[in-house]
């Protein structure tokens, strides 16, 4: 656990207090930790005196501890029944009794760290929890996104269509003047819940998005991917480029899959999403099934070699797009969308390696999933 500054500069204040006591040897300070294999420990937060050259590790690894002493006493740091920590004290050895105002003091300290360190506890607590929420919300906003395109789509696509004199022209344009409205008020929220984010490994239960089908144990996975399809076609007409439908269906579509697998139209929305903001104009785009999957791919210039697994990190940004609008967590969410459903998902500079009938350069977002 990472501390506050301000409670160890009060674990220093306490022991601090302790340094004109002469018959006090040490004073070591430690508080319960959980490591990562589950097993607990007293961790060292602080010792005095300060600069010593005695080294003390976690209560369980040190052998002088085996031994009673009556030189040696324990306060407990604790928030009600809860151990929350240690102190340990030590004075030199001595045939006298364990110095009453020495005994007093210790238990006062006990009781300043013990409240102290709770308040510590609590702190961290909240702040996890507040990190989850942001790093929640940003998910989310994230994913509104996809139908928030669609929605300008195909009012860009019906305002071609109707009579410009005509009184539904009016209509459309108020369509299109709200999703702009909404989508400032959507970049608003996503500023206000930007957190920073590393390349360190986000805890996969806090990728998950709200299930599609919560009751259900089986979803038809075609019939969910049938939209995207759709709306793939109409913003390729809008962009006057080409666009290529899957074609054949392997048997793996074709059959019930489990509810989990809704993430895979995530998955697709994203790769759909990247591909029509980031390939030049002009550029086709294709989604092709796969035997074990499918894939999802441009004609456009390859992605430079050095970013092919970047474009993989949260909040990673090649210099060819940087100046676009995006998050930089589609390819990181959908890396570990797959993973999760223990598939894979990679970049492919080739696609015709993958069908003949595909570019020979290009980029091409190949999804595997297990077969059922």
């Amino acid at each position: 656990m990472q501390f506050s500054n301000r409670f160890l500069n009060l674990v220093q204040h306490e022991l601090n207090g302790f340094d004109s006591i002469a018959e006090l040897e040490n004073l070591v300070i430690y508080v319960a930790h959980t490591r990562n294999e589950g097993t607990p420990s007293l961790e060292v937060v602080g010792q005095m005196p300060r600069n010593s050259s005695k080294a003390f590790p976690p209560i369980e690894n040190d052998p002088d501890l085996q031994l009673p002493s009556p030189d040696r006493r324990w306060y407990p740091l604790q928030d009600g029944s809860v151990l929350l920590g240690v102190i340990r004290a030590e004075r030199f050895s001595s045939e006298d009794q364990w110095p009453e105002e020495l005994d007093q003091k210790l238990q006062s300290s006990s009781l300043v760290l013990s409240n102290c360190l709770s308040l510590e506890l609590d702190r961290a607590r909240i702040l996890d929890e507040l990190s989850h929420q942001k790093e929640q919300i940003r998910m989310l906003v994230h994913q509104l996104r996809n139908p928030l395109t669609a929605l300008r789509t195909y009012a860009q696509l019906l305002l071609r269509k109707v009579d410009p004199e005509g009184t539904q022209r009016d209509l459309v344009e108020g369509l299109l003047s709200e999703q702009a409205q909404f989508n400032k008020y959507l970049l608003a929220l996503d500023q206000l819940s930007q957190v920073q984010i590393s390349n360190k490994v986000i805890s996969s239960s806090r990728l998950l998005m709200p299930p599609l089908l919560p009751q259900a144990k089986t979803l038809d996975l075609l019939a969910l991917l049938a939209p995207l399809i759709d709306r793939a076609a109409v913003t390729a007409r809008l962009q006057k480029r080409q666009w290529h439908d899957p074609g054949e269906m392997p048997d793996w579509i074709k059959v019930p899959r489990p509810a989990s697998e809704g993430v895979i139209v995530e998955i697709v929305a994203n790769l759909l999403e990247n591909a029509f903001r980031y390939s030049p104009v002009g550029a086709s785009i294709g989604l092709l099934f796969l035997e074990d999957g499918l894939c999802v791919w441009d004609s456009g210039d390859p992605i430079d070699f050095e970013d092919r697994e970047k474009i993989f990190l949260a909040g990673f940004r090649s210099k060819k797009v940087a100046e676009s609008k995006g998050s930089g967590l589609g390819l990181m969410l959908g890396r570990k969308f797959a993973e999760q459903l223990g598939g894979t998902l990679e970049l492919n500079l080739k696609p015709q390696e993958l069908d003949y009938s595909l570019p020979a350069e290009g980029n091409a977002f190949v999804l595997r999933i297990p077969l059922i």
